[in-house]
C-alpha cells in the first residue's frame, strides 16, 4: 500500500500535476493540503476521479485540505471527518476501520502565531485521544514545523524564525510522544539535504536549499510496516515536494470500513477565520 502526501499550493493552478502524480505513482491514499478551493471549484476532473473515492474541505483562496482513496482498496465510500478544533479546514479524516487517515495543514504562523500553538496542541491531544480509542495512525500533511535543525538547510537555520522555534519543536516532540514514527527520517536518519519545501526565490529548489516540514507520522503498527518513505524534489510545480511511504501491505480490512454518505456541493461554504493569509 502506498499513501502520498502533498502540499499543492493552489489546486487549480495543479490539476495537470496531481493527474500526472495520480498516473505516474498510483497512491492507495492520497492527501492533499493548501487546495484553495471550495468543492464547487474542484475541476470535475479531480471531484470525480475515476477510481477513487474523494473528499475536499475548503473554500476560495485559502488553506483546504483534501483526500482521495482508491476504490479498489476500499469498495465502500468511508466515512471522512474533522475534529471539533478544525476551524479553517485545516484537517479531514478517513475512517478505514481501526485506521484513522488524515490529511492535515497546519498554519504557517506567520501573522500570527499563537494560533499555530493552539492547533499544534490540538492535534497532539487529538492524536493521544484516537490511540487510545484503539485507532491506528497515519497522519499526513504539512506540518509546518522543521523537527531539528538538521531538517533545515544551513544557511536557512534560524531558532527565531517561525517554523525553527523551540515552542513549535517542542509540541511536535509531544505529537511524537504518542509512539509516532516520523517515517522520513527513519528511513533517512542521517540525510541533511531530504527536504520537502524550498523559498520560490533564488533557485533554492535547484539548488536544494530547502526545509523538511512535510511528513507521514504513523503509529506502532503502521510503522512495523513501512518499507520507505521518500520526497520528489523533482515532481511538479508546487513549492512543496509531494512525499510518499509504501507498506507491506494493505493497513486496513475493507470489511470493516462503514459506509459514508457522498458529499454535498455547496455553492457557498462557510468560510472560517483567517488566522494566516500567506502560509507556506
Amino acid at each position: 500500500m502506498k499513501i502520498s502526501t502533498w502540499n499543492v499550493n493552489g489546486l487549480r493552478a495543479r490539476e495537470g500535476d496531481v493527474h500526472h502524480f495520480l498516473r505516474e505513482e498510483a497512491p492507495d491514499l492520497l492527501c492533499l493540503q493548501e487546495v484553495k478551493a471550495s468543492l464547487h471549484q474542484v475541476p470535475v476532473s479531480l471531484r470525480d476521479h475515476e477510481g477513487y473515492w474523494s473528499y475536499w474541505h475548503g473554500h476560495k483562496g485559502y488553506s483546504g485540505v483534501a483526500m482521495l482513496v482508491r476504490r479498489s482498496c476500499c469498495p465502500v465510500r468511508p466515512v471522512f471527518t474533522h475534529p471539533s478544533f478544525d476551524v479553517e479546514q485545516r484537517i479531514v479524516v478517513a475512517e478505514l476501520g481501526a485506521l484513522r487517515v488524515a490529511s492535515i495543514y497546519v498554519p504557517n504562523g506567520g501573522k500570527e502565531f499563537a494560533p499555530k500553538l493552539t492547533f499544534l496542541r490540538a492535534l497532539a491531544s487529538w492524536a493521544g485521544d484516537e490511540l487510545r480509542a484503539g485507532h491506528d495512525l497515519v497522519l499526513c500533511g504539512d506540518l509546518n514545523v522543521a523537527r531539528t535543525a538538521h531538517d533545515v538547510h544551513e544557511s536557512e537555520r534560524d531558532a527565531t524564525a517561525t517554523g525553527q522555534t523551540e515552542a513549535e519543536r517542542s509540541l511536535f516532540e509531544q505529537l511524537l510522544a504518542h509512539q509516532l514514527t516520523d517515517l522520513g527520517r527513519r528511513f533517512a536518519p542521517d540525510d541533511a539535504s531530504s527536504f520537502t519545501w524550498w523559498a520560490p526565490w533564488r533557485e533554492h529548489r535547484e539548488r536544494n536549499i530547502g526545509w523538511r516540514i512535510d511528513y507521514v507520522l504513523t503509529s506502532s503498527a503502521m510503522s512495523a510496516l513501512a518499507k520507505a518513505c521518500t520526497a520528489r524534489r523533482e515532481f511538479g510545480t508546487s513549492d512543496h515536494a509531494p512525499v510518499s511511504a509504501v507498506f507491506e501491505r494493505a493497513l486496513f480490512d475493507p470489511a470493516t470500513v462503514k459506509a459514508g454518505p457522498a458529499q454535498e456541493l455547496v455553492q457557498h461554504e462557510r468560510k472560517g477565520p483567517q488566522l494566516d493569509l500567506f502560509g507556506s
